[in-house]
């Protein structure tokens, strides 16, 4: 290998491992979803059910673009990281001091607006700052993907999802059309999801509101998100004041004894005879037995039915522990 070349491989590795590390974004390309019969269907549909022109969604989808970065994250077997953080990535990027201090500010800020969403919905306010945090960190981080593109490429091409984002697709028509938007001009996950709580399109038309009285169901506006997720919470069965995540005595290495997950409830007698015990109290009789893997260790993690209302909005044990963890910071 010449000099010349050593010195161009040299430059270029920390942008490799940049790339590879951050999965930078790949540009959508042009692409005819048009040639396709299942999209000449899903128009048909929109036509026929939903009364849409035909000129209208064909023009919309006519100038969608394959987004081939969105479409690797659902294809093939689950990749860990490609579609949710993993913990370490969680700790780092809405744990980490600076985060935990804008929270405690946003709280400080918008106290009157989560009071009254608590007051109205019966939720703990500091649930609703947990979410918020997570999902955007208040707004600074709603996605810049094109959305049309994301749905269509996802619900025209074969994924863990499809069936998912097609009607996503379909709810994102309807969305703009009831909310009088340009659908060529919402940005958002590479999901589909948009706002500081990361709506999907059929999630806003359920839960979107425009709680500050200004005319506007906007899912960027920070006083309509706190509605929406206090009523999302209050819909999914929040119990306000009732347990939702406990640590254990488990003080070693690697958690292996008992599966863990949020979908599967033990009985708290069950988990004493395994040796796992609450720090807390804990005064439901079940409990989901969670773990969170750190680098070097697992934390083990006993919760309450609040904890299902969190991952009902993102289905990931690591999820629901970020913002538990968050709303017990702003306390």
């Amino acid at each position: 290998m010449n000099l010349l070349k050593l010195l161009i491989l040299t430059l270029l590795i920390p942008f490799t491992l940049l790339a590879e590390e951050t999965k930078i974004p790949l540009p959508p390309v042009p692409y005819d979803f048009l040639a396709k019969k299942e999209v000449q269907s899903f128009i048909t549909m929109l036509v026929n059910t939903h009364h849409f022109k035909r000129d209208y969604v064909t023009s919309v989808l006519q100038n969608a673009k394959l987004d081939q970065e969105t479409l690797d994250r659902y294809t093939g077997k689950y990749k860990v990281g490609s579609t949710n953080g993993s913990w370490e990535r969680y700790k780092a990027h809405v744990l980490d001091p600076i985060s935990l201090q804008k929270a405690k500010e946003f709280k400080q800020n918008y106290f009157t607006t989560l009071q009254r969403a608590s007051r109205e919905y019966g939720v703990d306010m500091d649930y609703i700052v947990g979410f918020i945090a997570v999902e955007s960190k208040f707004g600074e981080f709603t996605g810049d993907f094109h959305i049309i593109d994301a749905l269509a490429t996802l619900a025209f091409h074969k994924n863990r999802m499809q069936t998912f984002f097609k009607s996503e697709l379909k709810h994102l028509f309807l969305l703009t059309r009831e909310e009088h938007r340009d659908i060529n001009e919402q940005y958002g996950s590479f999901a589909g999801a948009m706002g500081c709580v990361q709506q999907v399109p059929s999630v806003q038309r359920k839960f979107g509101m425009d709680y500050n009285n200004d005319g506007i169901k906007d899912p960027w506006d920070l006083e309509d998100c706190i509605g929406i997720i206090a009523k999302f919470m209050h819909d999914k069965g929040w119990r306000e004041g009732a347990v939702v995540v406990v640590p254990t005595n488990f003080e070693g290495t690697r958690f292996a004894q008992l599966k863990t997950t949020h979908r599967q409830q033990y009985a708290v007698s069950t988990l004493k005879k395994h040796g796992i015990q609450p720090l807390e109290p804990f005064n439901e009789s079940k409990a989901y037995l969670l773990q969170t893997r750190n680098t070097t260790h697992d934390d083990v993690w006993m919760a309450g039915r609040n904890f299902r209302v969190l991952t009902r909005y993102n289905n990931a044990t690591t999820y629901g522990v970020a913002i538990y963890l968050i709303a017990q910071a702003v306390k």
